[in-house]
Formats: structure tokens, sequence, C-alpha cells
């Protein structure tokens, strides 16, 4: 049953990393028994650079695929399928190794498995664009690694240019090049949102590479001390910025929903949201149904809980 904002319902809604795409629930499951087959069959099938981003990421995310990826590898040894999963994979379980702690307070043995996974990754990457040069899926899980191996910013720019070269406005590149762009890695405030900005500004209308300033707000947001994000997403320059962000992606009549899309209608609530622009939340709640993100409501405490709690509050104000 659809979401309806009349519907009166109170059932909590619960993060779905397949973002209600049945396609992607099958990847997730062939990924999870070890079924390569299945798996590689449907991934060579998928030809468009974003949609294939978004269905990699979800085998990024399935747990277990160490444990059999070198079996199709060796039953593969002419494709670069099977290593384009293995370092994508890796990247995500790199990261997992390191936890969500700080960097002082991670381990040293955290940050050896952390270091010893991602250039395992790397390497896997660096043979599929060695030998597919073209593979922007590749280039684009280059620049997520980019900020773990600490890589130098021409470096950086280097693998996303690669990449959007290939495929100009390649949407999971551009978020993990403002992710490396951050303050809080290797850029400032002032570089991200340059960036942020020109992207969008440059996006076709319709795409969802608008909202890269969506998420640059969220950023910064994430980046203020206790006390001085409350008023953040309420001021009259951000709201304005977010609003024109809906209006150039999710609003506008060119906009298709294509897998993963409920990423964004996720950011746009949650910004709206919290900067009680409860007409234009609401809005993005009754467009995204139950199909709750885990990013951006983890900063909240339990994903689940914040986007319902503040679901809550949009449908009654907006």
């Amino acid at each position: 049953m659809p979401f309806s904002l009349f519907s009166g319902r109170t059932r909590k809604p619960v993060v779905d990393p397949c973002m209600g795409d049945l396609a992607a629930a099958r990847l997730r499951e062939a990924m999870a028994k070890g079924d390569w087959r299945s798996a590689g069959s449907f991934l060579g099938a998928v030809t468009d650079p974003d949609d294939r981003a978004f269905y990699l990421d979800v085998c990024s995310e399935t747990t277990g695929v160490q444990e059999w990826i070198g079996e199709w590898i060796a039953a593969e040894p002419g494709s670069t399928l099977a290593l384009l999963v293995k370092g994508a994979h890796g990247v995500r379980w790199a990261w997992e190794a390191r936890g969500s702690a700080t960097a002082d307070h991670t381990s040293a043995q955290r940050f050896r498995e952390f270091h010893r996974r991602l250039k395992t990754a790397e390497d896997c990457l660096d043979e599929v664009v060695e030998r597919d040069p073209d593979e922007v899926v590749a280039w684009s899980f280059l620049v997520t690694s980019a900020r773990g191996r600490q890589v130098a910013p021409e470096e950086a720019w280097r693998r996303f240019g690669e990449a959007t070269r290939r495929h100009p406005a390649h949407l999971r590149t551009h978020l993990q090049m403002l992710q490396y762009l951050c303050a809080k890695w290797f850029g400032s405030e002032e570089e991200m949102f340059a960036f942020a900005r020109k992207a969008a500004a440059a996006a076709p209308p319709g795409s969802p590479l608008a909202l890269a300033v969506v998420s640059a707000h969220i950023e910064q947001w994430l980046s203020l001390d206790a006390g001085e994000d409350g008023d953040y997403f309420d001021r009259p320059d951000v709201r304005g910025e977010l609003r024109t962000a809906a209006d150039r992606s999710v609003r506008h009549p060119a906009f298709r929903r294509r897998p993963g899309w409920p990423a964004g209608h996720n950011a746009l609530a949650f910004a709206f949201a919290l900067g009680g622009d409860h007409t234009a939340a609401k809005e993005q709640f009754a467009a995204v149904g139950d199909l709750v993100t885990d990013w951006p409501w983890c900063y909240l405490g339990d994903e689940s809980t914040a986007f319902a709690e503040m679901r809550k509050v949009s449908l009654k104000y907006g």
C-alpha cells in the first residue's frame, strides 16, 4: 500500500538499502548467496553509468563478498566485472574496518586493517581502469578511496576528471568528490560550496546532480558546533538554495525516477524539516513514502525513528 498523507498510519518505516528497487533487491539476494553468475548476468546488462553506480553500491554493501569473489575472478579471468565488484566492495569493507569514530579515537589496529583493505580494493580498481578505461564506476570508487588513501588533490581531481570526461553529470562521482573537498577531509567550506554550486549550475534540467548543493549544506550543518546548528537550515539564503535545488531537480518536469531516486527526496526532506520549512518538507515526504534512507537521517540517531518523527511534524504543520 503506497504512503498517503491522510492514511493516519503510524507504522515506523524501515531503512531499505535497495531503496524500493526490486532489481536491486534481487541482486542483493544473489550477492548474499554468493550467486555470482546471476549477479554478473544482471550487472552486465546495466550500461547507464548512474544506474550502474547505484547497483555497484548495492553490491558493495552486501556482507561476505570477500569469501567467494575469488571464485568469480578465477572463473572469468578475461572479464573486469568481478574485479569491479571486488574493488567496490573492498572500499566499503575498508571503511567498515576503520569504523565511524574520529581519527583520535580509532586504534592503530583498525587503521592498519583499513589501509590493507583499501590498498587491495584500489589494486582491483586500478586493474579495471587499466583494462577498461571507460568503466566510469571504477573511476568513481577510486574517487571514494582517494580520501582514505590520502592522495594529493591533483590525483583526486585526475580520478574525478577521468570519470566525468566520460559521463559529465555522474552523480556518485560528484558526491564523492564533494566529500573529498569537505573541510573535515582535504578541502574547505569555500571549496566545497564552489564545487557543489558549479556542478548544480551545469546539471541538465531535472538532474539529481542539482542536489549537490543540498549535500554541501548538510555537510556544513554537520560541521557546526552544538548551538550553532539549530537555525542553520532556517537561514533565508540556505532555504532559498534548498528550494532552488529542488526546483532544478526533483520538482522539475524533466525529472525521472531512476534507481536510487529516494536519496534526493530524503536529503531535501531532512533539510527542509530541520529548517522548519514544513510545507516543502511535506511535499518531499509525500513523494518518498516509506522509502527512508540511512543518510542523512543517521545524524539524528536511529534513522527510521528520526524520519518518522520529522515526517509527523511536517505533515502536521506543512
